[in-house]
């Protein structure tokens, strides 16, 4: 009698692990989840300010046609993208041009002194830090929750459940390196 009531415990203990991996993963996967919301807020944000920042700046460097009609694609793009490295493109994308944007508008003294311009900048930059922090959390419950999926024995209750990797998101940061500016005409 004693070895079927080990066995029985033993069975009750592995499915009791099991349905605490289950919950942890689906812990994981909803931080995940709500990280990507909260960059999606924040780039949603960035979308916003762009063409106001975009006018302000086409009223004094009203010749950059070329730069203001890359970052509005870009900007396009990132709206429309539907999968984290497609954004992180976009994004990358976007972060180039509206440096370039931003060493423009170091040539022109009467628009960095427009107090629109200059609260537009403020705002970029705030959101900016609001998408690295973002993107922090979101990549930190991605690694978590990854990890998990690719561990044993989590994997086999991940695997059994439809668990699946996750992707990182993965931008430019904007501090990473110089600023390569060309504004020659071509």
């Amino acid at each position: 009698m004693t070895p079927v009531w080990i066995a029985l415990g033993a069975v009750a203990l592995v499915f009791l692990y099991g349905v605490f991996l289950f919950n942890r993963l689906v812990s994981l996967r909803n931080r995940v989840d709500n990280g990507w919301s909260q960059i999606d807020v924040q780039l949603r944000r960035r979308y916003d300010l762009i063409p106001n920042l975009v006018e302000t700046v086409k009223g004094y460097a009203a010749h950059e046609r070329q730069l203001f009609e890359t970052i509005a694609e870009a900007r396009t793009r990132g709206i429309a993208a539907s999968e984290v490295g497609d954004q992180a493109q976009a994004e990358n994308q976007i972060t180039r041009g509206l440096r370039q944007l931003l060493a423009v508008a170091e040539n022109y003294p009467d628009l960095k002194a427009n107090q629109n311009f200059l609260a537009l900048q403020e705002e970029l930059t705030g959101t900016e830090s609001k998408i690295a922090f973002a993107r922090q959390f979101y990549n930190d419950q991605v690694m978590r929750v990854n990890t998990l999926i690719q561990s044993f024995p989590s994997n086999l209750v991940a695997r059994l459940f439809g668990f699946a990797p996750r992707e990182f998101f993965d931008i430019e940061d904007p501090v990473r390196g110089p600023v390569n500016v060309d504004l020659s005409q071509p």
